[in-house]
């Protein structure tokens, strides 16, 4: 049987992301762009720009529902299942495999150190996209105060969805107006999966797991790290799981590489066995496969559309201002992390200084913008190399 040369591509450049794909969507969405639009060529960045702002407005992971995107425009449909599917096997695996040793032992292997290192490099990986994607989204004076507007109301704490959507109408009426030419509207509008919550069951199975993450999996909207407030109402107040285990849960989806939906197979499993990490796992992760098929086709419409033209410019400098809210909060986390200090007076947070984490960015940024061959997976690698060494002074 001959194989697809391109599906066997699609498949190979996503599975070495989810293997190394580390520091949640925006670094997943960097190091995206560095393999299908720098390395390869398989869109330029105008398009990849607005896969990115369609893909914040539609509920699940958005790095990965990315993938599907990125997968369609090498190998159609079957490469949008076969980028997701191959962007997500590394986590979930890695994730079912630290679930089944935290069922047996009781606690989580010592990855920390690898992981600090990781962090820092990371903010080096989405500067670099930042300042690429910022580029191009960048057409107009009005772009511009648009992105600084969306800048400021993120690092406020404004809902980045309700950011996103209120930028790109504002924007579509103004380019509409603007330039006076009439079009025709086209929305999708998301589907809504209801009352699939574990209120009033006692004992669980394994379709009850399954059908509670694909009702989380159709409302999450923007980062996976919401997930932790769903999860809390479906499965602590239902008496399912503790605070604790839901937390060192969601420790596993930000430790291991690829998207943080892993945490489903983690919780999966704790609750029914392997069946259920499997049911979790499908559950969460296949309302995007649904949203991204239905959304894929009308992107080149919206393309095509004056009005939603500038709905998309709009929303896509959004979305980069976003970024560089991202960014500005985790160099701020993990050069200037709070640490809980337990006193005599009480339980005082304390701001520290990690100068070692401030030394591997400035050395990941440097080799990021100074070596720009050198591929974004080395740096990734040499930051965890260096947290590791610089942990044992």
């Amino acid at each position: 049987m001959k194989i697809d040369n391109k599906l066997l591509e699609v498949a190979k450049v996503f599975f070495k992301l989810g293997l190394f794909a580390f520091g949640g969507p925006a670094a997943h969405i960097a190091m995206m762009e560095e393999e299908v639009v720098n390395k390869r060529k398989w869109m330029n960045r105008q398009h990849y720009l607005d896969l990115i702002g369609a893909t914040n407005l539609i509920p699940g992971p958005n790095s990965t529902e990315m993938t599907m995107h990125c997968g369609h425009e090498r190998a159609g449909f079957k490469g949008l299942f076969i980028a997701g599917i191959s962007f997500i096997l590394p986590a979930v695996v890695t994730t079912g495999l630290l679930a089944f040793i935290y069922t047996e032992y009781g606690e989580l292997p010592n990855i920390k150190p690898f992981f600090y290192g990781i962090k820092p490099a990371v903010l080096a990986v989405i500067a670099s996209a930042i300042l690429k994607l910022g580029k191009k989204a960048i057409k107009t004076w009005e772009l511009a105060f648009f992105g600084i507007l969306v800048l400021g109301l993120s690092l406020v704490g404004i809902n980045e969805i309700i950011v996103l959507l209120g930028t790109g109408i504002i924007g579509a009426f103004y380019f509409y107006t603007k330039h006076k030419t009439s079009s025709s509207t086209k929305s999708v509008l998301p589907l809504f999966l209801l009352n699939l919550g574990l209120n009033g069951i006692t004992k669980l199975t394994t379709l009850n797991v399954f059908l509670t993450f694909l009702k989380v999996g159709s409302i999450l909207y923007g980062s996976g790290y919401v997930l932790f407030a769903y999860l809390k109402v479906e499965l602590v107040e239902t008496g399912f799981m503790t605070n604790q285990q839901l937390l060192d849960a969601i420790a596993m989806g930000q430790f291991t590489p690829g998207p943080v939906l892993s945490t489903a197979t983690f919780i999966g499993y704790q609750l029914t066995g392997v069946w259920g990490a499997l049911a979790a796992s499908l559950g969460i992760f296949l309302p995007s496969f649904l949203f991204v098929l239905i959304l894929n086709p009308f992107i080149p419409k919206m393309q095509k559309s004056k009005f939603l033209r500038g709905f998309l410019d709009s929303v896509n400098v959004a979305a980069v201002g976003i970024m560089i809210a991202v960014l500005f909060t985790m160099a701020r986390d993990t050069i200037f992390p709070e640490i809980i200090d337990n006193t005599i007076s009480g339980i005082e947070s304390i701001q520290t200084f990690e100068w070692k984490a401030l030394l591997i960015a400035v050395i990941s940024t440097s080799v990021v913008f100074g070596l720009k061959k050198v591929n974004v997976m080395w740096t990734i690698l040499g930051g965890a190399a260096l947290g590791y060494i610089l942990h044992l002074f």
